[in-house]
Formats: C-alpha cells, structure tokens, sequence
C-alpha cells in the first residue's frame, strides 16, 4: 500500500500538481462520538498545518479527524516511510496487538496523505463515515463536499442523475430495484 502511495505521490509531483483531494468512507463502526443532528458530517485531514487543520475545511462546517496524531506511533512510522527513510519495525504492534489509535494510520488514504504530503504537496482528505450496504448517498455526499471545496457547482455537470453526477451503470442494479411498496 505504501508503495502505491509512493508511486502515486511521484506521478502527482512529476504532473506539477499542487493541491490533492483524497476521497475515502470510514468505518461507521470506528465512529466515536456520533451526532446526526445536521445529516452525515463530513471529517477532514489536510497537509496545511502539522496537526491537520485547514481554516477553509473548518469554514464549510467539517470537523478535522479527531484521530489524527502525528506524533502516534503509526502516523509517525508511515510519515517516516512516506519520507523515503527506514525505521526498525520492531518498534511496530504485530497485526493482533493494534490498538484503536492504530486504526486511521492502516487505512489507505493514511498511506496516500502521508507520501503526497511527503512530496510537498497540498493534500486535502475528505472522508465520511459509512455503513456497509448502499453507499450510494455517501458516494454523491463525498462528491458534493469536493465540489464545496473546489468551488465547483456540481448542478452544472452534465451527468445523467440528480445533481449533474454521472451514475456508473453498475450502480443501477448493485442492489437491484427497490422494493414493491405495496407489500407493506
């Protein structure tokens, strides 16, 4: 995984790309403190400030990851990997003795904020707790807040489903249709 994330970093940089957005769902079973009162919250992580905050993602009502530490352990051993240094993995839990704070830094937007960042790139992840099942919702939910970031109006895309978004063929039938509600 770190590898890829590398390689992608290396493409990035090579491009003469400045600013990354990273998409990424999150376990809802990970969630910590749950509030819905506003809908699903969107969570960021950015490269701006060492530990994570970004004033424009605070601005459109995001909260930072809770759970990013860069002095943690694994945060710390993947930054060192993302900066092309070796670091004796001896100082690592094996995979039975990772604690709760290990969690974030195993996931793969960790590995790719982690090398982006290492390149001196501006990375921004938006991430969104989600439950397994139909992930639809959090897929455009995900997309609008890119757009919010970007300042993009996603009404103007010219996409074939609500809000301007082209809706992969596959999507249709991945839960097949929905129910007859006359049997209820």
């Amino acid at each position: 995984m770190v590898e890829f994330a590398k390689n992608l970093a290396n493409f990035a940089a090579a491009s003469g790309k400045k600013h990354v957005v990273l998409l990424s769902s999150l376990d809802f079973g990970k969630w910590q403190k749950i509030d819905m009162s506003s809908g699903p919250q969107i969570y960021y992580l950015s490269s701006i400030n060492p530990d994570g905050r970004d004033d424009n993602c605070e601005q459109l009502g995001w909260k930072r990851l809770q759970e990013y530490n860069p002095a943690q352990r694994c945060w710390k051993y993947l930054s060192t990997l993302a900066e092309g240094n070796t670091m004796l993995e001896s100082n690592l839990p094996f995979e039975d003795e990772l604690e709760d704070e290990d969690y974030y830094p195993s996931l793969p937007f960790a590995a790719l904020f982690s090398c982006l960042k290492a390149k001196g790139l501006k990375v921004t992840c938006v991430l969104c707790y989600c439950s397994e099942g139909d992930n639809i919702q959090d897929a455009f939910h995900l997309a609008e807040a890119a757009c919010r970031l970007l300042g993009l109006n996603p009404n103007a895309f010219p996409g074939n489903g609500s809000g301007g978004w082209v809706i992969p063929f596959s999507w249709h039938t991945v839960y097949g249709p929905p129910p007859d509600m006359s049997i209820f």
